[in-house]
C-alpha cells in the first residue's frame, strides 16, 4: 500500500508532533513539528525536515549547525497523530548544545540537569 502523507492526522494548525530517536541507542533526542510538506521532504530526501512555528518556515535539521539527522526509519502511531523518526544524529540534537533536548529531570521536587552541553 502506498503511503500518502495527507493520511496522517494533523492538528488545527496543520502540524503533527515528531519525536526524533537515535536509531543505534534508542535515546530520545527531541520533539518538533512537521506539516504535510515537511513529511514529504523528509521521506523524499532522507534529511529530517521540520516546520518552525516561530519562523513559519521549513528547517532541515543541521542545515546551519552541521548537527544533521539522517532518516533511518519513519513511523507513525496507531492513531496516525504522532510521528517517530529514527535517525542517525551527528553532534548534539538540542539547540543548547546537548545531545538531547530532554536534559532536565524533576527529582524530589527539584529540577536536576542531567547533562552538560557537548
Amino acid at each position: 500500500m502506498t503511503f500518502d502523507p495527507a493520511s496522517l492526522k494533523y492538528n488545527d494548525q496543520g502540524l503533527i508532533p515528531a519525536i526524533a530517536q537515535e536509531e543505534a541507542t534508542g535515546e530520545v533526542l527531541m520533539m518538533a513539528w512537521m506539516n504535510v510538506e515537511a513529511v514529504r521532504k523528509t521521506l523524499e530526501t532522507g534529511r529530517v525536515t521540520y516546520w518552525s512555528r516561530s519562523r513559519q518556515s521549513f528547517w532541515i535539521k543541521g542545515e546551519t549547525s552541521g548537527h544533521t539527522q539522517a532518516l533511518v526509519d519513519f513511523r507513525f502511531d496507531c492513531d496516525k497523530d504522532c510521528l517517530l523518526v529514527l535517525v542517525r544524529q551527528e553532534g548534539p540534537a538540542c539547540h543548547t548544545g546537548r545531545r538531547s533536548c530532554f536534559y532536565t529531570s524533576v527529582r524530589e521536587g527539584e529540577e536536576v540537569e542531567l547533562m552538560k552541553p557537548l
